[in-house]
């Protein structure tokens, strides 16, 4: 059984100062795994003081010493891809061939920021004007449990490049794969204090790190509750904030589009991550002349899905991260089932042949309104509500009808068309004919769905702040 104990400060690991121990369980078998030691406000604290202690020296690097260390991330984190794959599998329950791709998308996300700060730049003339970017300071990066590798990054690549010291607290659930992606940090190389770990419970740790008067950039990823939380602990500090929250996506299926390829499409989208992502298809949106031969191919395209041990590389949907998360996600079924939704396929409890592990049937619910809890309310399992709609013009309406703004997806064949629909969504990325990721793009959310950007020259710029400085000679008499 594996015990995790440490903290990453000032450049070593050292023992956690936190007591409280938290059992790590396979999602897949039930059984614990291991046990993680939590950090608290005291580590969080220390990690906040190496953070600024080595500020001035990171924040005066130029750029070929940025970019040394950003390509020497991008390596050590190549280094472990099998070992940083498997951690995804056991601890997170990830199918190994999305687990796999996520290790090596967070190797990329160091590189492009290094490819990037080649020609960034940080300063530039307006008339007689000249305006600089400096680094904002001491970032603290809170990141989530399911996309870990990616999320820790992406956000710490674009500090990093911009010059600001870190200090990222993960999830409490990803003691392992957090344990394993620190190893390959330290073996970069990074100065003392410029990257700093620190994995305990968010309202200990990470109000900690967020209401400290010495950090001045905080990028949160995470649900839309927490992060008008950390907003409004912000206020008295004024501290620069990034949010990647929630997300309830429309996929638009146009009534040109092939029916058994978007069915099988739709799905693909929807259960993505095992249905963890807020990026998730989860609200389906059909034309209402086409609902039956839709749900027909609903139920064709679902047998090409393929629930189990998520080290097999034929599954395509492993479990849920934990046990309160299966909860959640039942709660949300049978409330599906009390308004008066009815599932295409799936339901409550775990799939035929399971008798343990956190394995959720696989649903689409049909007869859903936009006003029902689970078309409103991120369910983060692979639960969708297929809408009818009467045409574009209602399909826009109901996309829009939401509080969230993240990602849409239109699937159809003309791609003027598609296009043109999805320009009138109201969201950060929207997709045609698939799930792709640009990752020199911007990523982020419109209303309820964030605040700021990343990824890309956008989230170098998230970490900077612009200076003008202007001036003339003095003339002597």
């Amino acid at each position: 059984m594996f015990r995790f104990d440490q903290v990453y400060i000032d450049g070593d690991l050292r023992p956690a100062h936190g007591r409280d121990e938290l059992p790590l369980i396979s999602p897949t078998t039930e059984e614990q795994i291991g046990v993680l030691v939590m950090a608290d406000e005291e580590d969080a604290r220390l990690a906040v003081e190496s953070a600024k202690r080595a500020l001035p020296l990171w924040s005066g690097t130029n750029r070929k010493e940025r970019i040394d260390l950003l390509r020497a991330l991008g390596s050590a984190v190549e280094a472990r891809a099998d070992d940083l794959t498997e951690a995804t599998i056991l601890e997170y329950g990830g199918p190994i061939e999305q687990a796999r791709w996520r290790a090596g998308l967070a190797a990329s996300n160091f590189r492009i920021a290094a490819k990037l700060l080649e020609d960034f730049p940080f300063t530039h003339r307006i008339n007689q004007v000249e305006v600089v970017a400096q680094a904002a300071g001491v970032a603290v990066h809170i990141v989530p449990w399911n996309s870990l590798y990616n999320a820790i990054s992406v956000k710490m690549a674009g500090a990093l490049a911009a010059g600001c010291p870190v200090v990222v607290k993960p999830s409490e659930f990803s003691a392992w794969q957090t344990s394993l992606f620190t190893e390959c940090l330290h073996a970069a190389g990074a100065p003392s204090g410029v990257i700093n770990i620190v994995t305990g419970l968010g309202n200990v740790v990470g109000e900690a790190l967020t209401r400290h008067p010495d950090v001045r950039k905080i990028s949160f990823t995470g649900s839309t509750p927490v992060g008008k939380s950390i907003l409004r602990g912000s206020v008295d500090r004024l501290q620069r904030i990034t949010l990647e929250l929630g997300g309830k996506a429309p996929t638009i299926v146009l009534d040109d589009a092939d029916l058994a390829e978007a069915a099988s499409r739709a799905l693909a989208i929807g259960f993505a991550n095992n249905g963890q992502a807020c990026i998730a298809g989860t609200r389906i949106l059909v034309h209402q002349a086409q609902v039956e031969r839709f749900c027909s191919a609903l139920k064709h395209a679902v047998r090409d899905i393929v629930i189990g041990d998520p080290s097999d590389a034929r599954t395509t949907l492993g479990p849920l991260v934990n046990r309160r998360q299966y909860d959640r996600v039942q709660a949300y079924i049978r409330k599906g089932l009390e308004e008066g939704a009815q599932p295409v396929f799936g339901g409550e409890g775990r799939p035929e042949g399971f008798d343990r592990g956190y394995f959720v049937r696989p649903t689409v619910f049909r007869d859903v309104s936009n006003a029902m809890t689970i078309a409103r309310e991120e369910i983060f399992g692979p639960v969708l509500c297929m809408i009818a709609y009467e045409d574009e013009e209602d399909a826009i309406t109901i996309a829009n009808d939401t509080p969230y703004g993240l990602h849409a997806y239109v699937l159809g064949r003309d791609l003027a068309r598609a296009r043109a629909l999805a320009a009138r969504i109201d969201a950060g990325r929207v997709a045609i004919n698939g799930m792709t990721h640009e990752p020199l793009a911007p990523f982020g959310g419109f209303k309820e769905s964030g605040i700021g950007r990343e990824y890309g020259a956008f989230g170098i710029e998230d970490h900077l702040e612009l200076k003008a400085i202007s001036g003339s000679v003095l003339e002597t008499g």
